[in-house]
């Protein structure tokens, strides 16, 4: 089986791959491809420095994220550039992920613009989406080092809804008022629902 699980930014996606992945998937995470793509040396980061310049590469020679950040969710252009250079490298990676992932494990495809993308829900068997009130994803954000409470909003007010991310859903698990361990029984209610189904 092949679940695409996304969620909001500050929704707790990233927790829920983790739940995912202690359950026995095989999780690729889209935005930790992208992260090793633009870190110092990656391989985004030449393409990176030749199309918006020197001062987009911090110290180390790694993006410096907040200024990309800043750029990208302030100009629509900026952001198409970024993804153009982003999405191939991507996609490339991705597929080779899976290609090597075992054939017996469920593979759960990490993907934040999953919705927004238009192209996961047909390479997809399910989409799982995790949610929560858009004060939550703006609390939890603010915790992050880097972030302003305008740059968190800027990023929600850009991606998919709530609404249209649930739209897409064949499940919702909504991470909301509760403990680690609630989202983790919900998750483990859901997986053994799906794959005792698949299988």
């Amino acid at each position: 089986m092949r679940i695409g699980l996304t969620g909001g930014i500050g929704s707790g996606k990233s927790t829920a791959a983790e739940v995912l992945a202690g359950l026995g998937a095989t999780v690729i995470d889209t935005d930790g491809i992208s992260r090793q793509i633009t870190s110092a040396g990656g391989l985004a980061m030449g393409a990176i420095a030749s199309e918006f310049g020197a001062e987009f590469i911090d110290a180390s020679g790694a993006l410096d994220r907040a200024r990309m950040r800043a750029a990208a969710f302030g100009d629509p252009m900026a952001r198409k550039r970024l993804e153009h250079i982003l999405h191939p490298l991507i996609s490339t990676e991705v597929a080779r992920l899976a290609a090597e992932a075992p054939w017996n494990q469920p593979l759960v495809f990490d993907v934040p613009l999953l919705v927004e993308s238009g192209r996961w829900r047909a390479r997809v068997d399910r989409v799982l989406v995790i949610d929560c009130a858009e004060g939550t994803q703006l609390a939890r954000v603010l915790t992050r080092p880097g972030w302003t409470a305008e740059a968190a909003r800027s990023v929600i007010a850009q991606q998919a809804s709530r609404r249209e991310r649930r739209a897409c859903a064949d499940a919702v698990v909504f991470n909301d008022g509760i403990t680690l361990d609630g989202l983790a029984e919900q998750l483990h209610r859901l997986w053994r629902h799906w794959i005792g189904t698949h299988r």
